[in-house]
């Protein structure tokens, strides 16, 4: 799934660096590794409180770090009956819906539409909503309904993905079990952010190929919708959406129109913005870095958008939140 969304990310002319995931070190054997998400999911299935069963789907599929597509599948189905009963406990919880779509996207035998229209009933503004549906009518090469869906997508006033808010509950999950976890993992603020931004990334961020080949194809009868939809998701709360949807304006907008560089100067402020804060966490000492995972999240529980997020960490350690004049 992220290996698709990269892909056309790269295709696109975007440097891969504004994904701004934030990784660890090596992963000593992905089998152990597995084994402790598995520990993980099981302590924190055991509290059964909504963050908790949440947090437990996400390890669920998460699972081990590389695997097969069957595989995908198999743990998404296990992770589903975890984020079911954990939106039964917060029926309201945007985040939690929405990774409750996610997996039944990936899961064998799920209604997605069910899914679907219960992410709508609680986040009805959300035009993101509509990516699973987007991904079946043209897997069906259905133009007709592409077309539908898309209408549907471009008239939501929002596209989030929840990514802030998902790595903060899923932070402050881990951190309360932090005394039953395994040894060496997670225990540390720096290693729970690791962590769940690796889970974020695996379980709340949709392939963005499907809605990327709908805006490709038909681009007559299409583009002023996608061009709409293109630019609600460059507000969008996550990076990653937003990249794409300057990728499609770009696509959409004529080479020699001025559009295209006010469009690149918007792109590049938002790469910049990004890979300020990521060296800068990538500078500090290693005993400042639970420090830094804990600014991070603070600034995360206070903004819902990441970009929003990234501002303010600039502006708390004093740095410039624009480019300087040789770099625009």
């Amino acid at each position: 799934m992220r290996s698709t969304v990269l892909a056309f990310l790269l295709f696109c002319g975007i440097s891969a660096s504004a994904a701004g995931v934030m990784r660890g070190g090596a992963i000593k054997g992905e089998e152990d590794y597995a084994i402790w998400r598995a520990a993980a999911s099981r302590t924190l299935a055991a509290r059964g409180d909504a963050d908790s069963l949440a947090t437990a789907a996400a390890l669920t599929f998460a699972g081990s770090p590389s695997r097969s597509k069957a595989d995908t599948a198999k743990a998404a189905t296990a992770a589903l009956d975890f984020a079911v009963k954990s939106t039964e406990l917060a029926p309201n919880n945007a985040a939690i819906s929405w990774l409750r779509l996610q997996l039944c996207a990936n899961a064998l035998g799920c209604d997605i539409r069910d899914a679907a229209t219960t992410m709508r009933w609680v986040d009805a503004d959300n035009g993101a909503a509509w990516l699973p549906l987007l991904a079946i009518a043209q897997k069906d090469k259905d133009a007709t309904e592409v077309d539908r869906i898309l209408t549907d997508m471009a008239e939501g006033a929002r596209f989030d993905l929840y990514s802030n808010r998902a790595t903060v509950l899923m932070f402050d999950a881990l951190k309360k079990v932090r005394a039953s976890l395994p040894e060496g993992y997670a225990r540390s603020d720096s290693g729970r952010l690791t962590e769940v931004a690796g889970l974020t990334s695996a379980a709340f961020i949709p392939p963005f190929s499907p809605l990327i080949n709908a805006c490709r194809e038909a681009v007559a009868e299409r583009r002023e919708t996608c061009l709409t939809l293109a630019k609600t998701m460059q507000r969008a709360d996550t990076i990653m959406a937003q990249l794409v949807g300057f990728a499609i304006e770009h696509r959409l907008t004529s080479a020699d129109a001025k559009e295209v560089r006010a469009l690149a100067d918007r792109r590049h402020l938002l790469e910049w913005r990004v890979g300020s804060v990521n060296q800068e966490d990538a500078a500090a000492p290693p005993w400042r870095a639970n420090a830094r995972a804990r600014a991070r999240v603070a600034s995360m529980r206070t903004h819902a958008r990441e970009e929003d997020a990234d501002i303010a960490l600039l502006r708390e350690r004093k740095l410039p939140v624009e480019p300087p004049e040789d770099r625009r």
